[in-house]
Parts: C-alpha cells; sequence; structure tokens
C-alpha cells in the first residue's frame, strides 16, 4: 500500500473562505464520494474533535471514528481514523489567483491487518483502492471548489 496518496485543486477564492468549508466536517458527506456522513461530537471542530463517519463503496457500508489532530485556522485540518491509522489532511496555501487546496491521505506506519483484508478481499485489492480514492480525492475537490466559488460569487 502506497502511504501517502494526494490531489491539489486550485480554487478562485481566499483561504478564509476555503477554510469555511473545509473545516466544515459535518457537511463532509455533501463532497465525498466515499465518506457519507461525520457527525461531530462536542459542538465546534477544533483540535481533539472527535468523529463518528460512514462509509460507502458500491454495496459495501462500514462506521470509522476520528480525532482531529491538526487544526491551524485557515492552513489546514487533519484527522486520524482509530480504526485503520491513517490520517486525512486538508492543506490550504495562498496563490497569486486564490488558494491551492491539497487533500491527502497518509498511511505513516501501514494501514491496519483488518484495514488490509477488508480491501484486499472486498474493495478489489490495493492497487484498485487507491486508484479509486485518488478519484475520489480529486471528486471531493472539484465539489468544494464549486461551492466555494459559488459562495464567493454571490458575494462579489
Amino acid at each position: 500500500m502506497t502511504n501517502t496518496l494526494e490531489a491539489s485543486i486550485e480554487i478562485d477564492s481566499t483561504p478564509e473562505a476555503v477554510w469555511k468549508v473545509v473545516s466544515d466536517l459535518a457537511r463532509m458527506g455533501r463532497w465525498s464520494p466515499q465518506c457519507k456522513k461525520m457527525v461531530i461530537f462536542g459542538g465546534d471542530v477544533t483540535h481533539g474533535t472527535r468523529t463518528f463517519n460512514i462509509n460507502k463503496k458500491g454495496p459495501l457500508v462500514w462506521p470509522t471514528s476520528a480525532k482531529v489532530i491538526r487544526f491551524e485556522p485557515n492552513t489546514a485540518i487533519a484527522w486520524r481514523v482509530v480504526e485503520n491509522h491513517t490520517i486525512w489532511t486538508y492543506e490550504l496555501e495562498p496563490t497569486a489567483t486564490g488558494t491551492k487546496v491539497t487533500e491527502r491521505r497518509e498511511a505513516p506506519t501501514g494501514t491496519t491487518k483488518i484495514s488490509a483484508l477488508l480491501i484486499d478481499k472486498f474493495m478489489g485489492g490495493t492497487a484498485d483502492f487507491e486508484v479509486d480514492m485518488i478519484k475520489g480525492m480529486n471528486t471531493t475537490l472539484a465539489r468544494i471548489k464549486s461551492e466555494v466559488e459559488a459562495a464567493t460569487a454571490a458575494t462579489r
């Protein structure tokens, strides 16, 4: 399994406007083709916030839980998934025309044996799963871009 998967997109808006969207984890199900719902525990999202997530791929549905491990307003948010040890990050970088957003999935210590088994037996194997993950990241970023740019255009 590749330890890091990532995708980036340029959004024609400020890091502050992009941050309002990417840090609102309860809305993740609107953008992600796999993470259909994130339930936030404890009020506003911040460092240490815990989530309960419902994921779906084809007919498969599975729950995960996560904890926000990085929370830098207008710069980055990251959470670690308890069940497979992966870290999901959104990093925002100001550019001359807006904001570059990078979505990254890291597995610095690999994933759990159960996660590897499930990917191998039920999700087409690691190579296919990683291709799907990159496609999903690009879809998620495109949906975030569309939402942010529409909101930005409405305020101009």
